[in-house]
Parts: C-alpha cells; structure tokens; sequence
C-alpha cells in the first residue's frame, strides 16, 4: 500500500510538474505573441510618422518652391513696369524736346504764339548775342572730355536726349543776356 501511495503521489506531483511548465509555456508563448504584436505596432507607427513627416516636407518644399516662382514673377513684373516707365518718360521728354527745341518740328499755333511772346521778350534786351554765344563756347569748352567719351558710349536714344538737354533753350538765353546786361551795368 505505501508503494502504490508513493507511486501515487509521484504521478500527481509529476503531472501537477508537467501543468505548472505547461502554463509557464502557454504563459512564454503569450507574452511573445504579444510582444511580437507590440513591435509590428511600433513599426508601423513609425513608418506612419515618417510618412507624414516626408509629406510634411513635400508640402514645405512646395510652399516655398511656390513663394520662390511668387517672388521672382513679382520682380519681374516690377522690372517691366519700371523698364515701361522708363521708356514712357523717354518718349515724354523726346516729344518735349522735339517741341521746344530750335530744330524741332510739330508745334501747332498756339505753341508758336507763346514762343513768339518769348522771344519778343528776350529781343528787348539790351547785349548782343556775341556776348551769349562766347559764354556758351566757353562753358563748353569746360566740359570734362570723359564726359564725351562716356556719351559716346551711349545708345542713341540716349545721346540724343543729353545732347538735346546740352542745347541751350531760348529760355537760359535770355537769362544769359540779362545776367551779361546786368554785369555790364
């Protein structure tokens, strides 16, 4: 009897073995699962990240590539409209001084009758021209000669305009003469 107990009772103790390592192994095999769970959640929140992350960039890149093209067409534009302007107040001056020049062409009568009231009043002066053209000739003559060069350089619009600006105008004659008036006095 004490044979058959102790037999007994080793089968019970060694299955009652065999269920704690089987749970332990159930147990083991749980925790893998959920760990290999856990890790593949990790790589997949990180590979989401770092999608948004690339696309975040993407749209950052775009934005600015977008201002950059913004920025350029905004300068070009100002370019165009200054190039426009330019040109515009070019033409203004050509055609003013295609009006008031000695040379120049195209006035109507009402620009002939006021020129005309300027000259009468510019022959009322007392000095001759003599004394007029040797002070223009001189101040010519003071001209730095790089200043020459330089407009010889130029384009011929340009040129044109400065040499149109260097020609003295009825006006600054007369001024000429009263001041050479008031010299002499």
């Amino acid at each position: 009897l004490r044979t058959e107990e102790r037999l007994r009772l080793a089968r019970e103790r060694r299955e009652e073995r065999e269920k704690q390592h089987a749970a332990r192994e159930t147990q083991i095999l749980e925790k893998e699962r959920k760990a290999k769970l856990q890790y593949e959640k990790q790589l997949e929140e990180r590979q989401r990240r770092l999608k948004e992350q690339k696309q975040k960039e993407e749209q950052r890149r775009a934005a600015v590539e977008e201002k950059r093209k913004q920025k350029i067409e905004e300068e070009k534009e100002r370019h165009e409209a200054a190039v426009n302007r330019t040109l515009e107040r070019n033409q203004r001056l050509e055609t003013r001084q295609k009006r008031w020049s000695w040379g120049g062409s195209g006035t109507s009568e009402a620009e002939s009758k006021t020129a005309s009231k300027r000259s009468t009043s510019t022959a009322n002066l007392k000095q001759p021209e003599a004394v007029v053209s040797k002070q223009l000739s001189s101040s010519a003559a003071l001209q730095n000669p790089s200043d020459r060069t330089r407009r010889s350089q130029l384009s011929p619009l340009d040129s044109s305009v400065i040499s149109r600006l260097l020609t003295p105008t009825q006006a600054s004659l007369a001024r000429s003469k009263s001041a050479a008036a008031l010299s002499t006095d």
